[in-house]
């Protein structure tokens, strides 16, 4: 499906975003003007990534995401990623519904949900890859924090080389970098060597730039995600050559500002951001090329009865704010595969919608 939604799906986009029906489907005054961006659209891979020194067949691996699912030729992206086994323990993450202990469970979800693509670790997609790798596109997590180490660490590890991730049938791999914490220097450094080695493979790549250091909690505001710290973050991984960004939605702003550390400049809280959702996360857009690098929001965790609200919210902003997609796992795993599936294609459903534009 790549058409405009019906009536009836418009009317069910207004019917989740309730009150805030207005702030967001009828802003259309950004700090940054859309001129300015790139925004996804079906030729985005001809007329974005094709300038770019990215090789032939990366461009075929990043074709194969665009290209699949219900978003598909769209430019923009729904993924399902379930790293959360390693990342927040197995118990924590699938004991809500325990189907998904078998990784066939998680991507039969990413594939009835009509999704871009499926991202785990190397075991899940490894225990079904001869059954899976040719249905949905792979994307191979190659990196962890693990949390049997007490006290818990900022750190990501390797948890498989990229050579390991190709011969899985993977066409993209995933890391993390904790920006701002004790070890992303050596973090920054493992990351783009496997990204280059990626490239030089064919594969895509994906960067969840994430900030992590406690000094980023002021006055009892947390600022980890603050526009102009991730936006910084975002700035960061682009640098090292991702394809695509994977950030939380930013929820305040100001963070540079109150920790007291970094270099900043007035208009990046004024001229170039306000305290808008959408010119927040503009803004994080703003520091991905200004859109030349995809940025995907993650859907955060599971709120029960207010995921739906919760996730088509955060496709408006990430939509209208010149975002390419969401990446939503928790909200639509901890839940019956039915409701996951619905709640896929409610997110999809805000990207299908011509009526919902660029701000």
């Amino acid at each position: 499906m790549t058409t405009a939604t019906s009536t009836n799906t418009q009317q069910e986009i207004i019917k989740y975003l309730g009150e805030d029906t207005n702030n967001l489907l009828g802003f259309n005054s950004p700090k940054i003007p859309k001129e300015m961006i790139h925004a996804p659209g079906p030729d985005f891979i001809d007329r974005v990534y094709t300038d770019t020194s990215r090789p032939v067949q990366v461009l075929k691996s990043l074709a194969s995401v665009f290209g699949h699912g219900r978003l598909a030729n769209t430019g923009y992206l729904s993924i399902l990623p379930v790293d959360q086994g390693i990342e927040h323990t197995g118990g924590a993450s699938f004991a809500p519904n325990p189907i998904y202990f078998d990784p066939e469970n998680i991507v039969k979800l990413a594939i009835e949900g009509g999704c871009n693509a499926v991202a785990s670790t190397f075991g899940v997609l490894a225990s079904v890859g001869r059954k899976f790798a040719h249905k949905i596109p792979f994307i191979v997590k190659i990196n962890h924090n693990e949390l049997m180490t007490y006290p818990n660490k900022y750190d990501q590890i390797m948890f498989g080389s990229v050579e390991e991730a190709w011969n899985l049938g993977a066409v993209a791999v995933g890391a993390t970098i904790y920006y701002g914490s004790e070890e992303s220097n050596r973090q920054i450094v493992e990351v783009a060597e496997a990204f280059e080695r990626a490239h030089e493979l064919g594969m895509a790549t994906v960067l969840w730039c994430y900030a992590r250091n406690n000094a980023f909690k002021k006055n009892g505001i947390d600022y980890h995600s603050a526009s102009d710290i991730t936006g910084q973050a975002n700035h960061l991984g682009v640098t090292i050559q991702a394809d695509l960004i994977k950030q939380k939605q930013a929820e305040n702003n100001g963070g540079f500002a109150e920790i007291g550390f970094g270099k900043t400049h007035p208009k990046m809280y004024d001229t170039l951001n306000s305290d808008h959702p959408i010119d927040l996360t503009r803004y994080q857009v703003a520091n991905c090329f200004m859109g030349r690098i995809g940025l995907i929001n993650s859907g955060g965790a599971s709120s029960g009865a207010s995921d739906l609200g919760d996730a088509v919210k955060t496709a408006v902003i990430n939509k209208r704010a010149g975002g390419t997609g969401l990446i939503s796992g928790r909200k639509a795993f901890q839940k019956p595969m039915k409701d996951g599936v619905t709640l896929l294609n409610v997110i999809q459903d805000v990207y299908l919608n011509n009526d919902i534009g660029l701000a």
